[in-house]
């Protein structure tokens, strides 16, 4: 018979085994992942993040968590998602350019990353990119000021009769860019702005209606999110479309030309790391990212019958055949 002393040993060591594993367990740091998409839009966005992370030392369900939340374009959810983490107790918060300005409403002290292609100052995260100062950081890639390149980079294809449909997000920098340069140069343009799902096919009406022959697609997490169905209609209109990012020239858009979101958010990711070894965010100097990708879909070229100049060509990045 096991005598009571005994018992209570054998269960106190029992509880001490268990108790460090418990604490262990609940020291594990927690990052929140807040998007305005959906999650199905961003796996090559978390892959890299991920990816990120693993560089400085942390592993997701290893030594950290991620607590991942999607607005699934309704940016009237950012706020309340944005206040679920910070209830969370997560250590840091992550996240693209609508999440980072919700986040940051409803937390001044939680420390933040962003990846963006506007300009973060004017958005109002920080006040400077060399001094953030505050409790905010990130990644820019200013994909909205290469509105410009991208119409030239149109118009090498057609000719110059003709008129070019841009669809773009309230996005009003990329919008005076590219106006003043077709101003200048006499490229006739029509500018729609959508923000909600039906506002694209809307859209395509119009261009179809005012006689477009192509079709520039701007930066921004909503159209980026609603990207087959842009290159769905596109091909259906048989539109020569440029975007801005290498995946929906993947899905089958005809080329693209822009910064590399996925390298944004391996960058976002070693942020995010340094922040938890106990960095902090005004120390760390906003990233001006300057990897850009020319890609083109030579499949999605000869449905359309166009021929790039091979001049034009051996200027790709990448060629997908």
């Amino acid at each position: 018979m096991m005598r009571r002393r005994e018992f209570i040993t054998l269960v106190g060591g029992a509880v001490g085994a268990a108790w460090p594993l418990a604490a262990r367990a609940q020291q594990k740091p927690v990052i929140g992942f807040l998007r305005s998409t959906s999650e199905n839009d961003s796996p090559s966005l978390v892959t890299a993040f991920r990816q990120g992370l693993k560089e400085v030392g942390y592993i997701d369900g290893d030594n950290v968590t991620i607590e991942f939340r999607w607005a699934d374009n309704q940016p009237s959810r950012l706020p309340s998602l944005a206040a679920e983490l910070v209830a969370r107790n997560v250590a840091v918060i992550v996240g693209n350019s609508e999440a980072a300005v919700a986040a940051r409403a409803a937390a001044t002290t939680v420390p933040m990353v962003f990846a963006t292609g506007a300009d973060p100052i004017k958005l109002g995260l920080v006040s400077s990119l060399r001094r953030p100062e505050g409790n905010v950081t990130g990644v820019v890639f200013f994909s909205d000021v290469l509105g410009a390149k991208r119409l030239d980079l149109l118009r090498q294809l057609l000719a110059k009769s003709t008129t070019i449909a841009m669809l773009i997000n309230l996005n009003d920098t990329e919008r005076r860019d590219v106006q003043a340069v077709a101003q200048a140069i006499g490229q006739q343009l029509i500018i729609y702005n959508a923000g909600r799902d039906r506002d694209i096919a809307d859209a395509f009406a119009e261009f179809v209606r005012r006689g477009a022959g192509a079709l520039l697609v701007g930066a921004g997490s909503f159209l980026f999110s609603n990207r087959e169905q842009i290159v769905a209609m596109a091909a259906r209109h048989a539109l020569p479309a440029l975007y801005t990012q290498r995946e929906t020239v993947v899905t089958g858009g005809l080329m693209s030309y822009g910064p590399s979101n996925i390298d944004a958010y391996r960058q976002v990711g070693i942020y995010a790391g340094r922040i938890l070894k106990g960095e902090k965010p005004a120390d760390l100097p906003v990233i001006q990212s300057t990897k850009f990708e020319f890609v083109i879909n030579l499949k999605t070229a000869k449905t359309l019958g166009i021929e790039f100049h091979p001049q034009l060509l051996a200027t790709a990045d990448e060629v997908i055949e």
